[in-house]
């Protein structure tokens, strides 16, 4: 971050980010995911520091990040769609930390693909033939398997269908009513007004407006978006 940014979220808020290309965004998420690590400054859950080293260190405190590039950073591509699902929970369930309970590595896929509605032959198939939006409802699911404080959401349905959008922004909604704080980055304007309670505007690193979901207009926030809203 080229500036200090700060803010809070609060459970069961869905919090959305905007601002253009460069504006910052996608660095903030990873610092929060443990991606990167920050020189200054700090980061606190539930009142209490947090010391993110690590994305597991971000994992382990409930912090969960479903990254912009989905392909690259998201799926593990040769991986089954049960694997990429798993992966995340795995070392909880594994017995003595290193053996695969084969019943619950089953049983939870099973479980997430029913419960989000992932269209796949099988648990069994990999997760590079399905579609974008069947890959995301994957990722989320991984998320789904761990304790859950925080979700981190970077361009959540970019390259994905309509329908599939659908059923991931009920996804949201349905974490936030449960009380998981979700923040949300997009690009699509559209989509962080559409799904956000709070918008947070950055321009060049820093936050430049607060804007609350019943006065969230296209034009102010592109305004704020803009690099000369900062002089």
């Amino acid at each position: 971050m080229r500036e200090p940014v700060s803010f809070s979220v609060r459970h069961g808020e869905m919090l959305g980010f905007f601002g253009l290309v460069g504006a910052g965004r996608t660095e903030l998420l990873r610092l929060l995911s443990g991606l990167e690590r920050h020189s200054t400054g700090h980061i606190s859950l539930d009142g209490k520091p947090l010391h993110l080293r690590t994305p597991r260190d971000a994992i382990d405190a409930g912090i969960l990040l479903c990254p912009e590039d989905r392909k690259k950073e998201g799926i593990v591509p040769l991986g089954s769609v049960a694997e990429n699902i798993n992966i995340g929970a795995r070392p909880a369930h594994a017995r003595f930390g290193c053996l695969l309970r084969r019943p619950w590595e089953r049983s939870n896929a099973e479980k997430q693909i029913r419960a989000l509605n992932v269209k796949t032959p099988s648990a069994d198939q990999a997760i590079l033939y399905l579609s974008g939006g069947n890959q995301q409802k994957a990722i989320l699911g991984r998320w789904l398997s761990l304790p859950m404080k925080v979700l981190l959401l970077d361009e959540p349905t970019r390259g994905i269908d309509i329908g599939a959008k659908s059923e991931i922004y009920q996804i949201i909604h349905n974490l936030a009513a449960d009380g998981v704080a979700v923040i949300v980055v997009s690009s699509d304007l559209m989509e962080v007004i559409g799904i956000s309670d709070r918008i947070l505007v950055m321009s060049e690193g820093a936050l430049t407006g607060e804007v609350m979901r019943a006065e969230a207009e296209e034009p102010r926030l592109l305004q704020l978006a803009l690099p000369r809203a900062r002089q």
